[in-house]
């Protein structure tokens, strides 16, 4: 099967096709979108301001990362099980693990250019919880090309941790709120 193929048979029949995709970066939607955006989102309000929460990335006085788990928001944990089960397809490994953070993105607000090959990460993904029109597209940098795949709610883009991307300006007067996922081999006590 070919990459656009995959794109055609996974993407949301009313959702317009992306049909410039760098090899290796794959489209789905979440079954579930309907029933844990509202949940991601009010629980992404309820615990962002907590002083215990880990954040990380400060650009332009704004974090990039910022650190919930399932135990603050349990709709946390469905979404990565979702996550986990189309990554296991497309690496066709089984013993996975995931980490997640999520990138609040307020009106003027951009996501630097960077990559997710920091440790033992085999893919990586973003998930889209919130996508006011206008709030800024995924700009994917592979093969002396930008990619530019505007974002829509309850996607997933799938990528190899090593890809460079970015996020462009937030035009929009709303937030955006979507959730970064690394996936890696799952660990064994001991390693």
């Amino acid at each position: 099967m070919t990459n656009t193929e995959t794109i055609m048979q996974d993407m949301n029949p009313a959702a317009e096709a992306v049909l410039n995709l760098p090899a290796n970066t794959h489209i789905f939607y979440s079954s579930q979108a309907d029933v844990l955006n509202q949940a991601l989102l009010d629980g992404f309000y309820k615990h962002r301001h907590n002083p215990d929460i880990k954040r990380s990335h400060l650009f332009n006085g704004r974090y990039e990362n910022i650190y919930l788990t399932s135990a603050q928001i349990p709709e946390l944990g469905d979404l990565l099980d979702e996550a986990l089960d189309h990554a296991r397809r497309l690496l066709n490994i089984d013993d996975l693990q995931a980490g997640c953070w999520f990138n609040f993105m307020p009106p003027g607000s951009v996501t630097s250019v960077h990559s997710h090959d920091d440790y033992d990460e085999l893919m990586s993904a973003v998930y889209y919880v919130a996508v006011p029109q206008n709030s800024g597209k995924l700009i994917i940098h592979k093969d002396n090309k930008q990619h530019v795949i505007t974002p829509q709610q309850g996607m997933f883009v799938f990528f190899a941790p090593n890809v460079v991307h970015e996020v462009s300006e937030n035009m929009s007067s709303d937030n955006r709120l979507s959730i970064a996922i690394n996936f890696g081999r799952r660990k064994i006590a001991g390693d």
